[in-house]
């Protein structure tokens, strides 16, 4: 049912963009200036050889736009290591369900903002703004724009994970980072940054460990079998993430293992 209704909102906006369409070229009949195709999905040609695309097209092209977004923020940029470092945190402190999972992705998201704001700078004043004047061609502004994201993914991806997707894919080794194609790019950037987030976690994951050990041992010396370990040692967990600062320590950590940031 959840996906006949996911298909349903996906393609109702196509629809609706069809369906004006046709009462388009239906109207365009009776005042007897029909053009060429369905005008509500035309490419008009100029005179200089530009071309200019309809309304309809401009507003599917920005609904596409839209629904690739989340991947493009998950797959290219420092969120998925954040988030997954703050979900093994709080696993880790035994705090269950606090801070909440909305939280912990507006916490990653706005980290996400500060990490990735120097790349996101260079890519407005180089690429961004030159087409929006008018002074850059579409082309040339994707082009420059996609070689400031190689250097960014380049700079924090792992070399062993470069190379194993490079031969997986078949292809030689790359002189220049601009030279490698988002398609071996991009999964070993992801891979690389699952390998880091755990270590990561690894790492956040130890203290509270011991914390945890030590207050089994304790109880179970004093027979206390029948009370939990994870209650008694909450507050420990707690009190020793206050004393050391702890989210002062994890995000400035998150934030300073990544190049160019």
């Amino acid at each position: 049912m959840t996906r006949i209704m996911r298909i349903l909102i996906t393609s109702l906006p196509i629809a609706i963009l069809s369906l004006c369409g046709v009462m388009s070229g239906a109207e365009a009949q009776l005042v007897g200036d029909t053009p060429p195709g369905l005008p509500a999905f035309n490419i008009t040609g100029g005179e200089d050889g530009s071309s200019t695309y309809s309304l309809s097209l401009q507003i599917l092209a920005l609904m596409t736009a839209l629904t690739v977004l989340p991947s493009l923020v998950l797959g290219m940029t420092s969120f998925t290591r954040i988030i997954i470092v703050l979900s093994i945190l709080r696993q880790a402190m035994g705090t269950q369900q606090t801070p909440p999972n909305q939280v912990l992705v507006a916490i990653a998201l706005f980290l996400t903002f500060f990490i990735m704001a120097p790349t996101f700078t260079q890519l407005n004043d180089s690429a961004l703004s030159p087409y929006m004047d008018g002074t850059m061609p579409m082309e040339t502004a994707i082009s420059d724009g996609t070689n400031i994201m190689k250097d960014f993914l380049v700079q924090n991806t792992r070399v062993t994970d470069l190379v194993m997707f490079t031969e997986m894919a078949g292809d030689t080794t790359y002189e220049d980072p601009k030279d490698v194609p988002l398609t071996v790019l991009l999964p070993a950037f992801i891979t690389s940054e699952l390998k880091t987030a755990f270590q990561i976690g690894f790492l956040l994951f130890l203290p509270f460990l011991v914390i945890d050990m030590v207050i089994a041992s304790i109880l179970m010396s004093l027979g206390m079998m029948m009370l939990s370990p994870m209650l008694v040692a909450l507050p420990f967990k707690l009190l020793l993430f206050v004393l050391v600062d702890g989210w002062a320590m994890t995000v400035g950590s998150l934030v300073a293992t990544y190049s160019g940031s």
